[in-house]
């Protein structure tokens, strides 16, 4: 190749495009097995220890049996920002039912060290404006963020009616009373008037089903149950000083590995790193917030303006400046940058299409040079290196992970794409060598591709005896990702047939907080005891995201991983997996419009 491109005023050899597919192929290959989702051992019976909450005793309690105006299952985001919004319009009998000892859902169980964001914190942390919170830096740790979620909930009230380490086992629509009946493992049979649902796609951890994974003597645990007992050091980054004659292991090099691993790096007396797949490891460029500056930004409505301004930069539109500029709104900027680049004539589908893969292919170039700048020994550098594009798996942002890796003591065991071939008494065994470890730590991930009753821990029962997994039998069917037909007073809170804007969540979560509170107010305030979607809005809402380009994430020419259901085919139901045709900029604006109207087209009041 003697062509040459110029990116940022260097140039360099233009990318050969047909032996990058080639090669992202090859390592994709090696990775697909034909168990999927099934290569995870789901944690039960002997391997329940893993599940244990090692961070807040549990208090025994009486059972409830008494009545609610509304109960929502989940204390993280979603649960949080829509008890929130209830109780700012005058709804202050809730119930948040949370698996955990405390609020923070995903933010209670990450307690890891390194632990942290990926999406800037102005604009992930939910309800900084009405908090009075500054985030302290730009990309918010663990603990803040946990800190964040029970400021929320002791300003707004909502720890007066949480039932903390309680699991719900059943949820039953009664006509009669137009009421539901919910039922938890702790005895509680008590009954709301509305119900929402708030559980996440990150809470139920998995383990890789190696073989001889029960047979191990030394120490272990998840990432999502750390032992700071046996590693010692804190949430907060002190130094695991109990580990400094240790040999540790950590099983899986994702985000979170990213974020633990020069942790354990500066504290173990040797570390192994095995990796299947390695992971896209971008700049992160953390710095603390200056408070002078946050003073000056901090005008009222500040984080909405923050909120769309980065949700503009995702999408289609084209925001007069870039408020957050991190490595998404970066990584929007340049496709943007290369579709312009076509001549009028030839700004077809097919043409941005490709624009959009020579953007891509550029960026992970970079990435991948960033490794051989960083990391000293080849051999390691070049195993470390992502061979797919940047959106088949989740991107991650570091500054010291890679540096980790020039640690003395600190090994990476790279496995080819097949993973660890068995765990014994003393270790694991890697393409035939065996590795002698005090403690093996899974970061192996939660749960995402099984069936969400699975996850749920419950299948919620509507009208005529209707269960959720009937209704959605065939693909998830809703209107707004929010209501379902054929449960009345039940609310759902997630991205899925909404925004489905996958990089800020809590954009999401909040914006469906609003809705539920305005419609629930609606409901009580008109002296209405139902509410429900109707199935013709509903099946318009569904016909008019099937519309749509279809799924931007999870192409099966992807290395396996969540995103694209570990290579296998998901099957029809996927394709119902979708957000709002005209993107998420749009869905909002109408999502406000919407609400503001208060006809709530499609809703059936009752």
């Amino acid at each position: 190749m003697t062509s040459t491109t110029k990116t940022e005023g260097a140039a360099r050899p233009a990318i050969d495009k047909q032996a990058l597919l080639a090669k992202y192929l090859e390592e994709r290959d090696k990775r697909l097995r034909a168990d999927g989702n099934d290569q995870y051992l789901q944690i039960k019976g002997q391997l329940a220890h893993y599940l244990e909450d090692p961070y807040t005793p549990r208090v025994e309690r009486e059972p409830k049996t008494d009545h609610v105006t509304f109960a929502f299952i989940g204390g993280g985001f979603a649960g949080l920002v829509t008890g929130a919004r209830l109780v700012e319009a005058g709804i202050t009998d809730v119930r948040i039912i949370e698996k955990g000892g405390d609020f923070g859902g995903t933010w209670y169980w990450n307690r890891y060290p390194g632990a942290q964001c990926d999406t800037a914190s102005m604009i992930y942390m939910p309800l900084l404006e009405e908090t009075g919170h500054m985030p302290s830096e730009k990309y918010a740790h663990a603990p803040e963020i946990l800190e964040q979620c029970q400021r929320i909930g002791k300003q707004y009230g909502l720890y007066d009616g949480a039932l903390f380490h309680t699991e719900v086992k059943n949820m039953e629509w009664l006509a009669e009373q137009s009421r539901w009946l919910i039922e938890t493992n702790r005895g509680d049979r008590f009954t709301a008037d509305f119900i929402g649902m708030g559980t996440g796609p990150l809470h139920v951890p998995k383990l890789p089903g190696i073989p001889g994974i029960e047979s191990f003597k030394g120490h272990s645990f998840h990432t999502s149950r750390w032992d700071y007992d046996y590693t010692g050091g804190n949430p907060r980054g002190a130094l695991m000083e109990k580990l400094a004659d240790k040999r540790v292991a950590i099983i899986g090099t994702g985000a979170t590995s990213v974020q633990a691993v020069p942790h354990l790096a500066r504290a173990c007396k040797e570390l192994y790193v095995v990796q299947r797949t390695p992971s896209s490891v971008d700049v992160r460029a953390n710095k603390p917030i200056d408070p002078q500056w946050f003073e000056g930004i901090a005008t009222p409505g500040w984080q909405k303006r923050w909120l769309e301004n980065f949700t503009a930069n995702q999408g289609g539109d084209v925001a007069e400046e870039d408020l957050v500029q991190d490595g998404w709104t970066d990584l929007s900027r340049r496709i943007r940058s290369k579709i312009m680049e076509l001549p009028r004539d030839q700004m077809t589908p097919k043409n941005m299409m490709l624009a959009f893969e020579d953007s891509d292919f550029e960026k992970m170039e970079e990435i991948r040079t960033r490794v051989d700048s960083i990391v000293k020994d080849r051999e390691t550098a070049q195993n470390l290196k992502a061979w797919y594009r940047q959106l088949c798996k989740r991107p991650c942002f570091h500054d010291a992970y890679l540096q980790a890796f020039n640690t003395p003591g600190t090994h990476l065991v790279d496995t080819d794409g097949k993973g660890v071939e068995r765990i014994t008494e003393t270790g694991f065994v890697v393409g035939g060598k065996a590795y002698e470890v005090d403690c093996i730590i899974y970061a192996s991930g939660f749960e995402v591709g099984t069936e969400y009753t699975r996850r749920a821990g419950f299948d919620m029962t509507g009208r005529n005896g209707l269960k959720l997994s009937q209704a959605w039998a065939d693909g998830m069917r809703t209107k707004h990702g929010i209501h379902v037909h054929g449960f009345p007073n039940a609310f759902i809170v997630q991205p899925t047939q909404g925004a489905n804007l996958i990089s800020n969540i809590p954009h999401n979560l909040t914006e469906a907080g609003a809705t539920i509170a305005t419609i629930i107010k609606h409901t009580i305030d008109g002296g209405y005891h139902e509410v429900e979607v109707t199935q013709e809005a509903q099946d318009k809402w569904v016909d008019l995201l099937l519309t749509g380009t279809g799924r931007m994430i999870g192409s099966p020419d992807c290395t396996p991983g969540y995103y694209n259901n570990e290579g296998q085919d998901p099957g029809p139901a996927a394709k119902f997996n979708v957000g709002y045709p005209a993107g998420a900029t749009a869905y909002f604006k109408y999502l406000d419009a919407w609400r503001k109207s208060g006809n709530f087209e499609g809703l059936a009041f009752n």
